[in-house]
């Protein structure tokens, strides 16, 4: 459907730049800002939640942590 709007002039100059740097159309852009608009319910975005993995590492550890210099050669193999 074709519309006409007034727009700011700083804020159509974004959104055409915006149209061009993703290769789409200024029409694009426009719809998917009222989508955006239209389908926030006004809450607040549960935050997220990062699920950290637990390991099991089979057995106590190989090298103290505190040492500097074992940890090093551990890392570049040389033990």
């Amino acid at each position: 459907m074709k519309t006409t709007l007034n727009l700011d002039d700083g804020l159509l100059r974004e959104a055409k730049r915006k149209a061009a740097d993703e290769g789409t159309t200024l029409t694009y852009v426009v719809e998917q800002g009222l989508r955006a608009v239209l389908n926030d319910d006004g809450s607040p975005a549960e935050p997220y939640v990062f699920d950290f993995p637990v390991v099991d590492g089979g057995g106590p550890p190989v090298v103290d942590v505190a040492d500097r210099e074992a940890l090093y050669d551990r890392m570049e193999g040389r033990v």
